[in-house]
């Protein structure tokens, strides 16, 4: 049964920076192709960024150059740094297995609010 469990999110400022962690189970990681995604209220589940199992990395224009996403495989980690934080990132925040596939299963979600 895939697990994903997302963490690091909260209460930041605008032009802070945030690191967001998700710890997988149940699948073997190193394989996957995998991606964050978000959902602002009212709004509909947008991708954010995605990593391949070869390390290949894509981002939505409203976070091309403020991002970075990675991966550990040896600790089954998949991790998303936003940088200059802004209030329009506020949203819920979801790792999901698979590339851009906003159907897949998602964990519980780590809250990001971008306010001052």
């Amino acid at each position: 049964e895939v697990q994903l469990v997302e963490s690091g999110g909260g209460l930041l400022q605008p032009g802070g920076s945030l690191r967001l962690s998700c710890a997988a189970s149940g699948f073997t990681f190193s394989i996957a192709d995998m991606s964050w995604v978000r959902q602002a209220p009212g709004k509909a589940l947008e991708w954010v960024s995605g990593i391949l199992s070869n390390g290949h990395t894509g981002y939505q224009a409203s976070v091309e150059g403020r991002a970075t996403i990675s991966r550990d495989n040896a600790k089954n980690t998949l991790y998303l740094q936003l940088n200059s934080l802004k209030a329009e990132d506020t949203a819920m925040y979801y790792c999901t297995k698979g590339y851009y596939n906003l159907g897949a299963p998602r964990g519980q979600g780590t809250q990001v609010t971008v306010s001052s």
